[in-house]
């Protein structure tokens, strides 16, 4: 059983075991000895989103890191993606990010990198928390001119600034696009109106005052109807909704409409299937997509792989198999010709540059997709048991599954970053589906609480 890491880095309530300055800091330790293998100064970049909490565990992280001889490069507020490409782009032995993405300020989280800008890999997270609870490095120190340096970097932000500007295709620009973005008070605050801004795009930033307690806070991409309302105000072309570290992204449409990553994807494979970008004519979506996202791109000759819930399987996915595209309904979505990681402020970019290239509003181009009627249902449990070992939550299950065969679907599995297990039934009938999702919600509430 894993001690430390879940499916997306480590997470919980700040000060609260596994996110304490302890752990922190011989997490730094750790990382630190297992990227230090050559007779040179190493160095690892660690960057983090607007927390309050960001400052303790930055220092904790940072006073680890240089305890083993290696040198740290402070960013600052900034994307988890800006950490991937950053981490490459300098050259940096690994990067951490400290965020819990969409999570509220409470909690945090930590992330790694490694120098090729992916996320740590099983058995790196496995070796990590081996070195940590045996204390098998607590005796290695280096000393005098061997400790390690921090340095503040200055220009790290210009620098992917720079890089997202770059993924727009540069014979178009956003002159006379009015934007609303929410930037969830969170790491994009700074980056991202600039990016729009400085394509031509005349834009209405919301979320863009953090103060440690706010972000994610009744806006950003688990509100779009903050954006919606703001649209609707201003007579703007498109709302652009990020989540706290802005690696997802969520749209609405100039109607105020909201847009999410299945129709997203669909448009954004079949700009790249016309333009023979898209590497064996596929997409990677999770089991949480929409059926209605197979059968529209089908139709157009794309074929739809399924993986299970998270970037890193997605992406194990288009590793394994060639693909350059795939995502998730919540917004994450990756460009592998163009990030390593799922990036909001990139995907915005793509989507923005589909609009231009067929001249068509968000609302028309959304179309693409007639999606089955959904509903997810978030249970807040005590414990994580397998769902198959109660037989009660099995049977409810089964019997939902056969009762929806042939006219939609059951999927019930744990968040892996929250104490929460999801139900998601998707079907024809509506007031069927709902019912459904509600039953075995109040079931697995009963049965975990």
């Amino acid at each position: 059983m894993r001690k430390l890491f879940g499916t997306d880095g480590i997470r919980g309530v700040a000060n609260v075991h596994p996110m304490t300055t302890e752990i922190a800091m011989q997490l730094g330790r750790a990382v630190a000895y297992i990227f230090k293998n050559e007779n040179r100064r190493h160095r690892i970049l660690v960057g983090k989103d607007t927390r309050l909490s960001g400052y303790m565990l930055e220092t904790s992280l940072t006073s680890g890191i240089c305890s083993m001889g290696v040198d740290v490069l402070l960013v600052g507020p900034i994307p988890t993606p800006g950490i991937a490409f950053l981490t490459t782009d300098m050259r940096a032995d690994a990067g951490i990010v400290i965020s819990a993405s969409h999570n509220p300020f409470q909690d945090n989280g930590i992330k790694i990198f490694c120098r090729d800008g992916f996320k740590l890999p099983d058995e790196k997270e496995e070796r990590i928390e081996e070195l940590i609870f045996s204390k098998e490095i607590d005796s290695l120190r280096p000393t005098a001119t061997e400790v390690g340096k921090a340095f503040r970097i200055d220009d790290a932000a210009g620098r992917y600034i720079v890089f997202l500007k770059n993924t727009f295709p540069n014979y178009l620009t956003l002159d006379g696009y009015k934007i609303v973005l929410d930037c969830a008070h969170g790491a994009a605050y700074k980056i991202a109106p600039l990016v729009f801004e400085e394509l031509g795009a005349k834009v209405y930033p919301i979320g863009v005052e953090p103060d440690g307690v706010n972000i994610n806070l009744n806006c950003g991409a688990l509100h779009p109807e903050v954006i919606s309302q703001s649209v609707k105000e201003k007579g703007a072309d498109i709302g652009i909704a990020l989540d706290g570290d802005a690696d997802r992204v969520i749209f609405v449409d100039e109607n105020g409409v909201e847009v999410d990553g299945d129709q997203i994807m669909a448009i954004c494979a079949l700009d790249m299937l016309r333009e023979n970008r898209l590497k064996k004519n596929t997409l990677v979506a999770t089991v949480m997509s929409n059926i209605g996202l197979d059968i529209a791109l089908e139709k157009e000759g794309v074929k739809v792989v399924r993986s299970a819930v998270g970037d890193r399987y997605i992406l194990e996915e288009m590793l394994h198999h060639g693909y350059n595209f795939g995502g998730e309904q919540s917004g994450h979505i990756i460009f592998f010709d163009l990030n390593t990681t799922g990036d909001g402020i990139l995907s915005a970019l793509q989507v923005l540059a589909s609009m231009k290239k067929n001249n068509k509003k968000l609302s028309e181009l959304s179309t693409i997709i007639q999606k089955f009627p959904q509903v997810i249902e978030n249970v807040e449990i005590k414990r994580k048991e397998d769902l198959e070992s109660i037989p009660e939550i099995k049977q409810a299950i089964t019997t939902a599954e056969k009762t929806l065969y042939g006219r939609g679907r059951v999927l019930v599995r744990y968040s892996g970053t929250q104490s929460l297990c999801r139900v998601m039934v998707e079907g024809q009938d509506e007031k069927e589906i709902k019912e459904t999702a509600q039953n075995l919600a109040q079931l697995i509430g009963s049965k975990l609480n």
